[in-house]
């Protein structure tokens, strides 16, 4: 993964950030989710009501070609097998647009989960009606779930952690940090930050 790229890009999208309004409001911190059915790369289709053990879920709109998608690809990996035994699977969501980036098509999804072993359910977001109701606008763009009386309220909002282009330099492990808390019952530091990624590809 070429750093410096990933870095002069991350400081473009900030930039970009700056001057463009967000194009789905979404969810915010505290609203209570819908669920959705969608398409697994196992055939299958899958709901958040399927994880009838869950304590809640880290949702993660990511996709095959992203530069960042990648950079992030094993530690969402290792997020899933830390978590999904307390309680907080990985729930990885694609919203790409096929005809845009047809490295993301359901087919390619399917050849990258096996080549990669995801551990975790890779799910295709085809009509892009779920990102835009959550206001996913990056990949990858984390939020965390925590199930209260079978209803699934939004935690966290935001990016994995402070550094995308190197693992062993990251300072602050946001997702860790939120889900520690969650587990121990505690107060949550920081609720929002500002994901990093390239932008969905939205349908023309």
């Amino acid at each position: 993964m070429n750093k410096l790229f990933l870095s002069l890009l991350a400081a473009i999208l900030m930039m970009a950030s700056a001057f463009k309004t967000a194009e789905n409001e979404g969810y915010k911190v505290g609203d209570v989710v819908t669920d959705f059915t969608l398409k697994n790369i196992d055939g299958k289709m899958v709901s958040l009501a399927n994880y009838k053990k869950a304590k809640g879920f880290i949702v993660v709109f990511t996709c095959n070609h992203c530069p960042f998608s990648q950079a992030y690809e094993q530690r969402i990996i290792d997020l899933h097998q830390k978590y999904a035994a307390k309680g907080y699977p990985v729930v990885a969501i694609n919203p790409n647009d096929k005809n845009r980036s047809p490295e993301d098509s359901y087919e390619n999804m399917v050849i990258r989960a096996k080549d990669k072993k995801y551990p975790f359910a890779y799910l295709y977001d085809e009509s892009q009606a779920i990102a835009k109701i959550y206001g996913a606008t990056r990949t990858p763009h984390v939020f965390i779930l925590s199930k209260i009386k079978g209803k699934n309220k939004v935690e966290y909002i935001g990016a994995i952690d402070d550094n995308s282009e190197e693992p062993k330099d990251v300072t602050e492990k946001y997702v860790e940090n939120v889900l520690n808390a969650l587990l121990a019952k505690k107060p949550i530091a920081k609720t929002n930050t500002k994901a990093i990624g390239c932008t969905i590809k939205w349908k023309k």
